[in-house]
């Protein structure tokens, strides 16, 4: 059964709405139990949230208005990318590409840190009413989530209406510990930001399945599941693509204040390996100890988690073996891609894997490859898609699932837009920044206000990339006067940048993850992800703050020889 492409089946609604929304099961709770239950009432007595959102394009354009009339306005430094120059070498063209590339020292510096000047910009002057009327294709093509979610949705598709993810997901609630799901889901959500948006399309979803298929909750597997994926975000046992782009503007950031200096990839390593570590029993205790006590038991059963028709087990084994060929081949072609010197998915400039190259920038597509192959495989196998039709009808099917999530990402498009255009968030970030910036107190108490601001700034700016690019050029040259080293303040930006994650409205990803919410439970809506995820960003938020407070108090490196303090 497909994970999205039967969300709106009457079987599902039917058993969701059986389980939960009437609270059967759940334990007496105490006052944190009745103060969800009320946000996840009031959340969802709410309109649709296509209509919220059209709502909210309503009031940025009066907002932006209102503040533009009276001339509201920031300056501030900001980390920016620059363009690598290109030198003319001949007059006149040619109709032969030229192979000549700038020096690989033009390279290096991929950021400058500037003054600029930001002022709030009137949705319904000149200017504003021409970008309202000529800009929505245009905020809806640019809109990249969409891209991500229609390639990734035809591998994972593909792979649940085979009964893939199904035999995948029962073999390995066989196989792992019960006691261990929660944290085995947990953990892969925190490294998926490797993949970038990966976790969010296809852990999440599994997350449910795995539960149902243990016996426990659905959507306390995907409370587990986007809490990993998304208010752990900031930190990994690796190194993420996101850390390259952060690292350097902190870099550029530095030389403000000492031109000499600068940071590694590896600068809060250690700080990282430990928070992942951390997280992970944090979010689990979360999800056992107070998501699931809430949810009481799930009346749907294990029936969710399995094909239509359960296979034979010859049939079921031949399947997983071809998939797993198909898996040995894809990765053996990827191999031949990209890790051999000089492979086309290598930086072609430096040869990296890893930093600003095709594999890094390709995840997305490699993981759709990966279970498309080990769909049509398992299918062969198993006999479960018989030839191009049933293929093409499994692929279509998901697809079909995914118009009202289309259309709402449709609304959230313009309204990110408007809201960009605007500059309401830049301003309100540089505002807060200012008034941090003249506090006059202890650098580890300006670290604790500097964790909490960037708490509140992730609901309205919830990249972690615009936000740094604001705050990095104010506060590491402040910490440095106070001698607190920069990757100290990158550490304690990681903190306070992921925990809302999961309660902004902002969330791209949060009309999906109501969607699958509401395959298992009829009446979900916006208020019962918003009461499923305040647990999570309440404490992770405060054990995390701690944590960062007793590491820099006993003084660990926040990396290879990255100290706390200068």
């Amino acid at each position: 059964m497909s994970v999205l492409a039967s969300m709106d089946s009457d079987s599902g609604d039917e058993k969701g709405s059986s389980a939960t929304a009437t609270g059967k099961g759940k334990s007496a709770g105490g006052g944190m139990q009745r103060i969800l239950d009320v946000i996840e009432r009031v959340g969802n007595k709410v309109p649709h949230p296509a209509v919220i959102f059209l709502l909210l394009c309503v009031l940025v354009i009066a907002l932006s208005a209102i503040l533009s009339a009276f001339n509201v306005h920031a300056t501030y430094e900001t980390a920016q990318s620059v363009p690598v120059p290109a030198t003319q070498l001949h007059e006149g063209g040619t109709e032969y590409p030229g192979t000549q590339l700038p020096a690989d020292s033009q390279y290096t510096h991929n950021y400058v840190t500037v003054m600029e000047t930001k002022k709030v910009e009137s949705l319904l002057s000149g200017d504003g009413v021409r970008f309202l009327f000529t800009s929505m294709t245009h905020n809806f093509n640019d809109f990249g989530v969409v891209a991500v979610i229609l390639v990734v949705m035809v591998g994972v598709g593909l792979a649940e209406e085979s009964g893939l993810i199904a035999t995948l997901i029962r073999k390995l609630v066989n196989l792992a510990p019960a006691w261990a799901l929660t944290a085995i889901i947990v953990f892969a959500g925190i490294i998926s930001s490797v993949a970038t948006d990966a976790g969010y399309l296809v852990l999440i979803p599994l997350g449910a399945v795995a539960f149902i298929g243990a016996g426990r909750h659905p959507l306390a597997g995907i409370a587990a599941a986007f809490g990993g994926v998304s208010a752990a975000f900031g930190v990994n046992i690796l190194i993420a693509p996101v850390d390259g782009i952060i690292t350097e503007i902190t870099n550029q950031s530095i030389k403000l204040v000492k031109p000499g200096e600068s940071l590694n990839l590896t600068a809060n390593y250690y700080f990282a390996i430990g928070s992942t570590i951390f997280l992970t029993a944090v979010i689990t205790f979360v999800t056992e100890r107070i998501i699931e006590p809430r949810l009481g038991r799930y009346e749907g059963g294990e029936a969710e988690a399995e094909p239509k028709e359960r296979l034979d087990a010859a049939a079921e084994k031949r399947g997983m073996r071809f998939a797993g060929l198909a898996l040995v081949g894809v990765v053996v072609a990827i191999t031949l891609l990209a890790f051999i010197p000089g492979a086309p998915l290598r930086n072609p400039k430096t040869g990296s894997l890893f930093e600003d190259s095709p594999f890094m920038d390709g995840l997305i597509v490699i993981i759709m490859i990966a279970f498309l192959v080990m769909g049509l495989a398992y299918g062969a196998g198993a006999k479960t898609l018989r030839g191009s039709a049933a293929t093409m009808e499994a692929i279509t099917k998901t697809f079909s699932g995914l118009a009202g999530l289309i259309f709402l990402l449709l609304i959230i498009a313009q309204f990110i837009a408007y809201f960009n255009y605007s500059n309401i968030a830049t301003v309100a970030a540089v505002k807060l920044a200012d008034q941090l910036e003249s506090a006059n107190i202890g650098a580890i108490w300006l670290l604790i206000m500097f964790i909490l601001v960037t708490y509140l700034l992730n609901v309205i700016i919830p990249g972690i990339i615009p936000k740094w690019a604001i705050f990095a050029p104010i506060f590491v040259p402040l910490f440095l006067r106070l001698h607190v080293a920069p990757q100290t303040v990158l550490a304690a930006y990681r903190v306070g940048d992921s925990p809302t994650n999961v309660i902004t409205p902002l969330m791209v990803y949060l009309p999906f993850i109501v969607l699958l919410c509401e395959r298992y439970k009829k009446k979900s809506g916006v208020g019962t992800v918003i009461s499923l995820m305040v647990p999570y960003t309440l404490v992770v938020g405060v054990a995390w703050l701690l944590f960062f407070v007793v590491w820099y108090l006993i003084g660990i490196p926040m990396g290879p020889g990255a100290p706390v303090k200068i």
